[in-house]
């Protein structure tokens, strides 16, 4: 039987040995998992086992997995941070620890550490699967911390369900979401951003730097300690709240979930944990990152499985998450990381270099992540346009329910960068916006927090540059703010209703956010001034930033009225006037990119009907001209063969969506 991911792409067929056998490669380590332990969920359970736990007669029994250790010590105030033979761990099978400490030893809040002996050496360590790490502020060493409340958490959201399709995704990150220059708490997110965020009518919030990582700068994806949420932004109790506030508001909560590497830390992350430097990760120069400075998992290692398959479980179950965004995944799928190679035939994907290991863990995480959940979201971070990595499983694909179209925004940074205005190719846009393979889904966007770091440019940035500074004043005139005010609507509208999955937004682009993001370093004396978000530019009404979060509001609204089966279809473009057309479901959209040029009783064929303007980027009340009637009716107008053309004024750089409804005859 053909896979359907074969039959679906011819140009795929002359590969199916190497596709029939990365779909053997799954499948195979799939029952094998399910012969030995019964079930892959059942696999994926290693957090029940390991790490801490309470036993109904209030005593404490802690399980490690460290082969190469010879002794090994739970160590805390109450052993005066020393090695205490009362709190020696004993050796068990297949390499593992374990020890129950007497009630009384260890409380709720308190911390302790591992003191981790092999032949040679030793060092403290952090349990692999602490479910809770803190830092101390005066030594910023890390500690892992009982946490054991008297109550569970109340959880209200037993009925809430993620959204299947047409994903609108916010993209958060709680230390900086607060306009203090400050470390910005999960209450503090849950009692102004998620309001926020559920009024401008995002269903998805993506979550960044959840697993905890000692290196605020590395925007979360140095992780040390995957199944403890950062202890810098609240309790688990607070993020509990923060996931089941969402659900209430009808808001899907997605993770940034980093498996694609770990930090090299070894006193709190999983490096050279036991001695060895490949108990988790690949032996020799394998085993370290090129690029990032990091370690990588062996994801062949039935250990390092049950590890990160555990982790996808944990946190479902324990922090009610909704899916993943994995991070990375081209590093994972390739044994050269995907690093200085560019994707542009078939054979690229197909040439040895694929990380067979990688590509069946990724399958088997999707699986975990969809029999906890059926309805969980998956998306994977993936540059290199991997053939089925968000094809169905049984399809002949990994299994991922998204992609992100991170061509997108890379493409738009060339076009502003590259190509003066009048330069601009409407059919190469549409064309770059809407490419994605037959069997998967892909979620589009603009610009993400890539593009907002400190040595990149956000879009307004690049637009206006220094005119942010002293023209945003809805009193002042400029044409680099004009310009870059209706450009701004237009790529954002355009790359939303072309998304044949989804749509992302990063926290605070909606309405221009002004400059970039830069953690607190030695470089800028550990300043917090750009690791915020300026809220209250966008409530000021003498500035222009209202206007634009106004237009994405109204964006946003009109998207989610579309059928979820809708998608784009090109009917018109012309890069000599530079003008777009095309329909999503009832709705017509005509962009005129022409910085100069504006067009009367331009025609354009279109489904026969009567058209109604429902938006337009030139609107006064987004900061435009409103050079447009908007209460004037279009009427198709029959052409020769049956076809129908609407007759329009088209004001140049602006965009319009027009609703079609059935002609009314009149008799």
């Amino acid at each position: 039987m053909q896979l359907s991911i074969l039959a679906n792409d011819e140009w795929l067929r002359p590969f199916a040995p190497a596709i029939e056998h990365r779909h053997r490669k799954i499948t195979g380590l799939y029952n094998s998992i399910c012969d030995e332990y019964g079930s892959l969920l059942d696999f994926a359970s290693a957090h029940h086992y390991y790490g801490l736990h309470a036993n109904p007669d209030g005593s404490l029994t802690l399980r490690e997995w460290a082969p190469n250790a010879t002794e090994i010590y739970v160590i805390g105030q109450f052993s005066d941070w020393l090695d205490d033979d009362r709190y020696a761990m004993q050796r068990t099978a297949d390499g593992n620890w374990e020890i129950t400490l007497p009630a009384g030893t260890l409380a709720h809040t308190d911390h302790y550490k591992l003191s981790v002996h092999w032949n040679g050496g030793s060092g403290q360590r952090l349990p692999a699967y602490a479910s809770r790490v803190v830092q101390d502020p005066n030594t910023l060493l890390f500690d892992a911390q009982v946490w054991t409340p008297d109550k569970p958490f109340a959880w209200t959201d037993r009925d809430f369900c993620p959204p299947s399709g047409r994903l609108l995704i916010y993209e958060a990150h709680i230390g900086m979401s607060s306009e203090q220059e400050t470390v910005a708490t999960f209450d503090h997110f849950t009692r102004h951003v998620l309001p926020y965020i559920a009024e401008l009518g995002y269903n998805v919030v993506q979550i960044m730097a959840i697993q905890e990582h000692p290196y605020y700068g590395s925007f979360g994806y140095h992780v040390s300690n995957f199944f403890a949420a950062s202890s810098r932004f609240g309790t688990p109790e607070d993020l509990k709240l923060l996931v089941d506030t969402a659900h209430r508001l009808g808001i899907a909560v997605v993770m940034d979930i980093v498996h694609s590497h770990a930090v090299r830390n070894e006193n709190e992350g999983l490096s050279r944990f036991d001695g060895t430097t490949d108990l988790y990760f690949h032996y020799g120069p394998r085993g370290d990152h090129p690029a990032w400075d990091s370690r990588c998992f062996d994801y062949g290692k039935p250990q390092v499985q049950r590890f990160l398959l555990s982790n996808v479980r944990y946190w479902m179950e324990e922090y009610h998450i909704d899916g993943f965004r994995f991070d990375g995944v081209t590093s994972m799928l390739y044994l050269n990381h995907g690093l200085d190679k560019d994707f542009t035939s078939y054979a690229d994907y197909f040439d040895g270099n694929e990380d067979e290991d990688a590509l069946a863990y990724l399958a088997m995480a999707n699986r975990v992540a969809h029999l906890v959940n059926p309805r969980a979201i998956t998306i994977a971070e993936e540059m290199s346009g991997y053939p089925g990595i968000a094809g169905s499983i049984d399809a002949g694909g990994i299994g991922f329910d998204y992609r992100l179209s991170m061509g997108v925004p890379d493409y738009w940074i060339k076009l502003i960068k590259e190509q003066p205005d009048e330069k601009w190719p409407v059919g190469k846009i549409y064309y770059e916006l809407t490419l994605h393979r037959p069997e998967e889904k892909t979620i589009n966007y603009a610009e993400s927090h890539d593009q907002a770091l400190v040595g990149d440019k956000t879009i307004i940035f690049r637009l206006m540059d220094a005119a942010m500074y002293d023209s945003m004043e809805t009193s002042s005139n400029s044409m680099t703010v004009d310009r870059g005010m209706a450009l701004h609507k237009m790529i954002r509208l355009v790359t939303l209703f072309t998304s044949s999955g989804g749509y992302l937004n990063f926290m605070g682009n909606e309405f221009g956010h002004p400059e970039w993001i830069d953690f607190p370093r030695q470089g800028n004396d550990w300043s917090y001034k750009y690791a915020r978000r300026q809220w209250s530019l966008a409530q000021a009404p003498n500035l222009r930033y209202h206007l634009l979060l106004d237009f994405d509001k109204a964006m946003i609204e009109l998207f989610a009225q579309t059928p979820a089966d809708a998608f784009a279809h090109r009917i018109y473009d012309n890069d000599q006037t530079q003008v777009l057309a095309f329909m999503r479901g009832d709705y017509l959209l005509i962009f005129n990119f022409s910085p100069t040029n504006s067009y009367t009783n331009y025609g354009i064929y279109v489904p026969q009907g009567r058209y109604s303007t429902v938006l337009s980027t030139d609107e006064k009340r987004f900061g435009g001209f409103e050079r447009n009637d908007m209460f004037f009716v279009y009427y198709s107008q029959p052409m020769a063969e049956s076809r129908f053309m609407l007759s329009l004024y088209l004001p140049a750089r602006t965009a319009m969506v027009l609703q079609r409804r059935e002609m009314v005859h009149i008799r």
